[in-house]
């Protein structure tokens, strides 16, 4: 069993990386465009560095959520349900995964991460204060719950983003209150996915708990100004976040034709 892989400064550099991934991560989602591409400069090869990249992410998620239960926005006894369709979905996709390829899905996520930034930007009255709700228990359980906790295991980016919209649109929460219940969510679906990973031996243990540690820290303090700052500092952070993921996902398909057509620009 590989513990480091990497060398000490590597592992304290990945703690700080983390650390920023876990307060960017508790506010808008996204963390993993930090985490993963950095495991994998740190010579990680891809199955340790997804593996070891949700080992971190159980740390800030679960961080976040319990500051957001200790401070009572979240109320997990209302929870159960929604928490057993995540994790249920999430196990499946991770298992999935293993076996089916993602492609389509790499060409479609960038369409809706910038449908859901656009969504946030051009609707800026949306998430403001509690609204109507439109979906209870066992359906709202299983597309807010179950339906993204799938997603989260088998791909991943954006799942955040996607639990916090599930929670304004169908549930009818103000967008603090829909990121403070995403997390609890988010923490059940890396830690569903986490176990799989754990069974097929591919988390290098050693980073992966510092990196844990330095999450841990990060999504406290983000964890603590969505409280504070609600949807001043959240709406803006999903935006940008969501550009960023759109731009990289877009980049990782389709990166080597974007050259070639701007190299034909300059013939």
């Amino acid at each position: 069993m590989d513990w480091f892989v990497v060398s000490p400064l590597l592992v304290g550099l990945l703690f700080f990386v983390a650390m920023l991934a876990g307060f960017i991560d508790s506010i808008a989602g996204g963390g993993g465009l930090l985490t993963v591409p950095s495991l994998l400069a740190a010579g990680l090869s891809p199955a340790q560095a997804l593996a070891t990249n949700k080992l971190q992410s159980v740390g800030g998620s679960f961080s976040a959520s319990l500051y957001f239960i200790r401070r009572g926005a979240v109320k997990l006894n209302e929870q159960w349900l929604n928490i057993a369709m995540t994790f249920v979905g999430s196990v499946i996709g991770a298992v999935l995964i293993q076996r089916l390829q993602a492609d389509m899905l790499r060409q479609v996520l960038p369409i809706l991460l910038i449908a859901i930034g656009l969504w946030f930007l051009l609707m800026p009255r949306i998430g403001e204060e509690d609204r109507a709700r439109r979906l209870y228990g066992l359906p709202y359980a299983l597309i807010g719950g179950g339906t993204i906790g799938f997603y989260d295991g088998f791909f991943g980016p954006g799942a955040g983003s996607f639990y916090a919209l599930a929670f304004v649109t169908l549930c009818g929460y103000n967008l603090a209150k829909a990121t403070a219940h995403a997390k609890i969510l988010n923490f059940t679906s890396n830690f569903g996915s986490l176990l799989f990973f754990m069974f097929g031996g591919k988390v290098v243990w050693g980073t992966g708990v510092i990196m844990m540690l330095g999450a841990f820290c990060g999504a406290r303090l983000g964890a603590r100004l969505v409280l504070t700052r609600g949807q001043k500092l959240i709406r803006p952070m999903v935006v940008i976040v969501s550009a960023v993921m759109s731009i990289k996902l877009l980049w990782d398909s389709h990166g080597s034709s974007i050259m070639a057509w701007f190299a034909t620009l300059h013939l």
